[in-house]
């Protein structure tokens, strides 16, 4: 009876070291790939608006494509800080110069699809022009659970839902004014 138990268990361990390790391995290399993918994609996608000055649909579109070819889902969050500048003038016999604080104030995800993406039908879509000193930040982070993420909790027990393993951000400010800023 002992010898089939000890037996028994010894398929149990081999199964779990030939099958479910590797499975692991696999899955977690996968996820960094996507990981990659998306921090590459992220980053060319804020230096693509950093360089021209602005964000159209078409854009962010094919930033989500590329991101959604991974095979998860992703959660887009974007702001821009618009540099609000307030210029009050002291002049001097020689110069003048600005006295005051430059103000940010922020521009959140839903605001800006609505301009560039709008669901409503009456409105249409249309680029959103930023200036010199904007601040564009944009954050992904993985909705769904992936294999790696199943297998991690399962034999690990690391449990929660807020956790996602897959996540980029990246941000810089625009360097060239929109080429249609009135």
């Amino acid at each position: 009876m002992s010898d089939s138990l000890i037996t028994i268990f010894a398929i149990f361990i081999a199964a779990i070291l030939m099958f479910i390790f590797p499975l692991m391995a696999v899955s977690e290399r996968t996820d960094d790939v996507s990981q990659l993918a998306v921090q590459t994609a992220t980053s060319e996608f804020v230096d693509n608006i950093r360089s021209t000055g602005k964000l159209t649909g078409d854009a962010y579109g094919k930033f989500v494509e590329t991101i959604a070819a991974t095979g998860n889902s992703y959660d887009v969050e974007m702001q821009i800080q618009v540099l609000d500048e307030n210029p009050g003038k002291k002049t001097t016999q020689v110069n003048s110069t600005k006295i005051g604080e430059n103000v940010y104030y922020n521009i959140y995800t839903t605001q800006i699809l609505d301009i560039i993406a709008p669901e409503d039908s009456s409105k249409t879509a249309r680029p959103y022009y930023l200036k010199e000193g904007d601040i564009v930040s944009v954050s992904v982070k993985n909705t769904n659970t992936t294999i790696s993420q199943l297998l991690r909790n399962f034999f690990y027990q690391i449990a929660g839902n807020d956790t996602y393993q897959i996540a980029a951000s990246y941000a810089g400010m625009v360097m060239v004014n929109g080429s249609n800023r009135k």
